[in-house]
């Protein structure tokens, strides 16, 4: 039995992380035994993130190396068998998702002013009223140092909003000829892709990332396909 530790629901949201997300339909692909623990403060696993698993005794944290993990102990299933192209289509694409596009999503929420009080009862609820003001301030502003060295902190709302619609669009050019990110079939990689989607379209309330990704039908088309192949839903 692997036991996958996850933030509990929020926001709209089953799981208010893709990662999180991203591992549990890995688990549920692979026909995987599992609990779910949820976990409000990621100061607790092993890496200060979430998700992370405990499986054979072994704590494993960051969903890429316990995919990687997974993928080796079920023989190569999640990437063994992938041709050059699919892999190479794959791996850039859960890049520019879950390198570029993440933080664009983790901007509109940490970074908006209005929209920050969700984060304040949705990620610190479980923190003391009276400091609950206090250690949200210093979690935004932990936040926001790690933006600007990200290089996306520097940017203003509007150039912010433009690189979320390139990259939403290239996304949406990726599947004009392709029912699945890497090709014509699922792949490991759509867990990652259409995880990080299905936050940005069923969160609620929605940020300012929201409405840009519904100027792509198709995205939403794709991430609802992943999500009812493998049987696993970020929303609530």
């Amino acid at each position: 039995m692997i036991t996958l530790y996850t933030f509990p629901p929020t926001f709209g949201l089953r799981n208010v992380s893709p990662f999180c997300i991203k591992v549990e339909m890995a688990l549920t692909h692979l026909k995987e035994e599992y609990e779910i623990i949820e976990e409000s403060d990621p100061r607790k696993s092993p890496k200060g993130k979430l998700p992370y698993i405990i499986m054979d005794g072994e704590s494993i944290a960051d969903s890429e190396i316990i995919l990687e993990r997974l993928d080796a102990a079920h023989n190569g299933v999640l990437f063994g068998n992938l041709s050059d192209d699919e892999y190479a289509r794959g791996y850039a694409f859960t890049r520019l998702a879950e390198d570029h596009l993440y933080w664009l999503l983790v901007a509109s929420r940490w970074l908006d002013d209005e929209w920050f009080p969700n984060i304040v009862s949705g990620f610190f609820h479980f923190v003391p009223r009276v400091i609950r003001p206090l250690a949200s301030r210093a979690a935004r502003k932990q936040v926001l140092k790690t933006l600007d060295l990200h290089g996306l902190g520097r940017h203003n709302l509007e150039e912010q909003a433009d690189f979320a619609r390139r990259d939403l669009r290239t996304l949406s050019r990726a599947l004009a000829s392709h029912s699945f990110i890497a090709g014509d079939r699922m792949t490991a990689f759509d867990f990652a892709v259409a995880g990080l989607l299905s936050g940005i379209y069923d969160q609620s309330p929605p940020t300012w990332i929201t409405p840009i990704a519904n100027e792509f039908p198709a995205l939403k088309d794709y991430t609802e396909r992943v999500q009812e192949t493998v049987g696993v839903y970020a929303r609530r």
